[in-house]
């Protein structure tokens, strides 16, 4: 196995790993409460922001790691 393909492999691994906390960000980020018949929303918005950026990274890495790989097989 080359080191390029090694590379693309890590690359991809961190970019799920990137991706997931991302998930988890913008799924934490809002909150709905019901009280007597009201529904009450709460959002944080850097939380929301910090979510979509590391989404955004994870779709580079994931890019990237699929371009080396691709790259290594030429």
């Amino acid at each position: 196995m080359s080191t390029s393909k090694i590379i693309g492999i890590i690359l991809i691994v961190c970019s799920l790993a990137v991706g997931y906390l991302g998930f988890n960000k913008l799924s934490e980020s809002s909150k709905s409460v019901n009280l007597l018949g009201l529904e009450i929303e709460a959002s944080d918005e850097s939380g929301k922001e910090q979510g979509y950026i590391y989404l955004g990274l994870a779709v580079v890495l994931f890019v990237g790691g699929i371009y080396t790989i691709g790259k290594s097989k030429s």
